[in-house]
């Protein structure tokens, strides 16, 4: 059967998706720009914003990577014309995922301050940091059961009704920003950093509600947990358990690199904030073309076309390329206007300029990386971007991070770690790919 991999059947799947992945950072990024132009405090509420945006990310991250199970699994059950065989899947995941996040909270919420003092926060920016946290965190619930909903949607071949789900939450968030940080004179008293963590919440309840009815009236997929468990439900969980693992590593170079630039001070952090939430919302930009490479490679591996699904890497490696390369080009001609969007600290806006360029010189080599990467949970090939996760962070970005830090280079150092960790992590994922189904393609 004729597979349809053409430019415009990617950007089908990959824009959608694109404005999907900016979601979660987005939320974040918002609360960055809204709450760094208060009059009270400004500094301190970016980085107390930033090192909880650090561990809400870890803890995202790391449980939300049912999305990427469930995807792998459907797409390749679809490719196989199988799909009735694995409907039940999506409920008994998400129920596991949902379970398991309210037992997060629980745990971490009581111990918010030892958590961020771990982080190297202290004073305004620690307090602050427990104040945001123990609202937000309330959402993550929310949160982790809309990336599962997001996993079966697109394991569906369907990124439309996320980019929906998204960009309504998102609307919903910068609204409710502006109401509840600012306040309304005579209505709605300023709550500063609490105003955008309720604000955050109510957004991903919403998004949560929202997931729910289109799942249900859109799909065939039903969200009533049966018993018992699916057959593919084990290997699901090995997914799952391989990409826990490689996201360990993954929050590992995020807190070290988090609990550097605190260590280096208010302004420093501040900066770092700055150019992380504008690395991450490039990183789920580029999402886009990684999630057409997850279902469309799930599909071709199900459907066994592997010269299809070679031609697939070979467009998606030049797509992502020349995307990083328009991003950066992009960051550069808006270079100080990015930076005054955030704050109006000279401080922070110049320990900022100084390491933004090296953030833009990274953004080809991350679409590469995140493209493949993509492709591989496609494939099922959790095992393999472990192993390599485990590698880059623990003999690429400590030791550089390590050696920069002795230099004093502070956030250059910083940033120069997650250049060569990025690096490290793409160029095998190409190897790899290239020698396991070049010669599976050769032989059809």
């Amino acid at each position: 059967m004729q597979q349809d991999i053409s430019f415009k059947r990617i950007n089908k799947l990959a824009i959608p998706a694109l404005i999907a992945g900016v979601a979660e950072p987005l939320l974040s990024t918002t609360d960055l720009a809204i709450v760094g132009n208060i009059q009270h405090n400004a500094t301190e509420s970016i980085g107390a914003i930033g090192i909880v945006g650090a561990f809400l990310s870890m803890l995202i991250w790391v449980f939300g990577q049912t999305r990427s199970g469930i995807s792998a699994i459907l797409s390749q059950y679809l490719g196989a014309n199988k799909l009735n065989e694995v409907k039940n899947l999506p409920a008994q995941a998400i129920v596991i995922v949902v379970a398991t996040s309210f037992l997060i909270l629980g745990l971490s919420f009581p111990f918010a301050r030892d958590i961020f003092q771990f982080y190297n926060a202290s004073g305004i920016i620690l307090d602050y940091s427990v104040e945001y946290y123990q609202i937000r965190v309330f959402g993550f619930p929310f949160t982790l059961f809309v990336i599962a909903v997001f996993g079966t949607f697109r394991g569906l071949q369907n990124t439309y009704y996320p980019m929906l789900i998204a960009i309504i939450g998102t609307i919903i968030n910068i609204v409710l920003d502006l109401i509840l940080v600012y306040g309304v004179e005579g209505i709605i008293p300023a709550m500063n950093i609490q105003g955008a963590a309720y604000a955050s919440v109510f957004a991903q309840v919403s998004m949560a509600g929202i997931a729910v009815y289109l799942l249900l009236k859109k799909t065939e997929i039903s969200l009533k947990l049966e018993l018992p468990f699916n057959k593919e439900i084990s290997r699901f969980i090995t997914m799952i358990l391989n990409l826990f693992v490689r996201t360990i590593a993954l929050n590992v170079a995020l807190y070290f690199g988090t609990s550097y630039a605190t260590s280096f001070g208010n302004e420093y952090i501040a900066a770092y904030t700055i150019g992380l939430n504008l690395w991450l919302i490039g990183a789920f930009t580029i999402d886009g073309y990684s999630s057409a490479g997850n279902i469309l490679s799930g599909k071709l591996l199900g459907a066994k076309a592997y010269k299809t699904l070679i031609t697939l890497g070979n467009r998606l490696l030049l797509y992502g390329f020349l995307f990083g390369i328009v991003m950066a080009v992009i960051g550069f001609i808006f270079y100080k206007p990015i930076g005054r969007i955030f704050t109006q600290e000279p401080e922070v806006l110049e320990q900022f300029y100084h390491t933004f360029w090296i953030i833009l010189l990274m953004q080809p080599v991350c679409a590469i990386a995140f493209i493949y990467d993509g492709m591989f949970k496609g494939l099922g090939e959790m095992k393999y971007i472990r192993n390599v996760l485990l590698v880059s962070t623990t003999f690429v970005f400590v030791p550089v991070l390590l050696i920069f830090n002795e230099l004093d280079y502070k956030l250059h150092a910083v940033w120069i770690a997650f250049y060569c960790w990025i690096l490290v992590r793409g160029i095998p994922l190409i190897l790899k790919f290239r020698g396991k189904f070049l010669p599976l393609a050769q032989k059809m």
